[in-house]
């Protein structure tokens, strides 16, 4: 086989807070404005907010890339028997029927 990297994005998961995306702990009960937020976000000074804080956001949907990564077979694209094998010698494509999960059709 060939060693290949293969680029992809997650699974998304839409806008998030805190607490889901970074695991934050919860506040107590009984405090004011919402319990599932981070207690300090930061010293006075510097006056911003630190990159490294925990905050609400975008979670999922994000560009990841496998590397090294073997790869057994390279097929054409519109090819209709690129699934069968010397010992399989069933026609059928790469893509099983429904498509691939979260993913659709390939070829």
């Amino acid at each position: 086989g060939i060693n290949a990297e293969y680029g992809g994005v997650t699974r998304g998961h839409g806008y998030k807070g805190g607490t889901y995306r970074w695991g934050t702990k919860k506040l107590p009960r009984k405090t004011q404005k919402g319990l599932r937020k981070v207690a300090c976000i930061g010293a006075w000074h510097p006056s911003r907010v630190c990159f490294s804080v925990p905050r609400a956001g975008q979670f999922g949907y994000h560009h990841r890339t496998e590397v090294n990564k073997k790869g057994y077979r390279v097929g054409v694209k519109g090819d209709d028997k690129s699934a069968s094998t010397p010992i399989d010698l069933t026609d059928k494509a790469i893509t099983p029927k429904g498509g691939f999960h979260h993913y659709g059709q390939k070829n």
